[in-house]
C-alpha cells in the first residue's frame, strides 16, 4: 500500500505488496522486490536494486551520487540483497566506473548513520553497527561484523567472519576469521564464539586458531609464515581461504599485538 504523500516516479518498478510510508521519494531507473517496506522520510535515488523483504527506516539514503570527484555521471547501480535492514540515516552511494556498483549482500544489518560508500561490496549476513563509515572499493566478507563508530580505510579488505572492535580505525586489510581490536588494529584471537555459533567444529576451530599463531605469533614474516603453513598444515577450505586471502592482499594485513598470545 502506497501512501498518497510518497512521490514515486511512474518509470521506478516496484513489487506490487511493497509499503511506501508518506514523505519518502523513489526516483526512476528503481527497482524494489516483494514485501519491502520503506519508511517515512526515505530517498530512493536513480539505480537503486532493492531485493525482496527488505526494511529500510526514516532518513535512509540510497543510491546517492557518488562522493568522488572521478564520478562523471556514468550509469551504475546501488543493489541491496534480501531480508537486508537498514536504519536510520544510513547512506549507501552507487558505483562509479570501477565496479559500477555498491552492493550490500542478503540478510545484512546495516545499523543508524553509517555510510556505505561507492563501490564497496558487502557480503551476505554482515553487521555494520552505528555510525560505521566506509570508503571507496571496501570489500566485506560474509558474516563479517564492524564495531559502531569505527572508519574504513578505501580499498581495505575485511574477510569472512571477522568482527572488529567498535571505534576502530581500519587501514590494513583484516583476515577471515579473526577479531581485530586496539590502535593500531591488530590481530586479538579469532571470533571462536562466532564460529561456534555458525556450526563450525571444535576441530575447525583449533586448526583455525593454530595458522593463527603460526601467521601472527612464530616470529616469522609473513612470507615464511605462509610457506610454514602451506607445508605444515593439510589443505582445507578455511586453510586456504586465509593463504589466499593474505597472499592477495593490496595494502598487507593488519599485525599481532606485541604481548600475551590472543588466543
Amino acid at each position: 500500500m502506497n501512501q498518497p504523500l510518497a512521490y514515486i516516479h511512474p518509470e521506478a518498478k516496484i513489487a506490487h505488496n511493497v509499503v511506501i510510508e508518506p514523505f519518502s521519494t523513489i526516483y526512476k531507473n528503481v527497482e524494489i522486490g516483494e514485501g519491502t517496506w520503506i519508511g517515512p522520510n526515505v530517498t530512493i535515488m536513480e539505480g537503486a536494486r532493492i531485493g525482496k523483504n527488505c526494511k529500510i527506516f526514516p532518513g535512509a539514503v540510497i543510491s546517492s551520487v557518488p562522493q568522488d570527484l572521478k564520478f562523471a555521471g556514468e550509469e551504475t547501480t546501488a543493489v541491496i540483497g534480501d531480508n537486508t535492514v537498514i536504519r536510520e540515516c544510513v547512506t549507501v552511494s552507487r558505483g562509479t566506473i570501477d565496479k559500477m556498483r555498491t552492493v550490500v549482500g542478503s540478510n545484512c544489518l546495516i545499523m543508524s548513520y553509517a555510510h556505505i560508500a561507492h563501490d564497496c561490496i558487502v557480503g551476505n549476513n554482515c553487521i555494520v553497527v552505528n555510525a560505521v563509515q566506509m570508503a571507496g572499493h571496501v570489500e566485506m566478507g560474509d558474516f563479517a561484523i564492524i564495531g559502531g563508530s569505527s572508519a574504513v580505510h578505501q580499498f581495505v579488505k575485511i574477510g569472512a567472519h571477522a568482527m572488529i572492535s567498535g571505534g576502530s580505525l581500519v587501514r590494513k586489510d583484516v583476515p577471515p576469521y579473526v577479531k581485530a581490536a586496539r590502535e593500531p588494529l591488530t590481530y586479538a584471537g579469532i571470533n571462536s564464539i562466532g564460529l561456534r555459533r555458525r556450526g563450525f567444529t571444535s576441530e575447525q576451530i583449533n586448526e583455525v586458531q593454530q595458522l593463527y599463531r603460526i601467521l601472527f605469533m612464530s616470529g616469522n614474516n609473513t612470507t615464511e609464515a605462509l610457506d610454514k603453513i602451506e607445508l605444515e598444515m593439510a589443505p582445507s577450505k578455511e586453510r586456504d581461504e586465509i593463504v589466499n586471502f593474505v597472499r592477495n592482499s593490496g595494502r598487507g594485513i593488519i599485525k599481532s599485538y606485541i604481548g600475551k598470545d590472543a588466543n
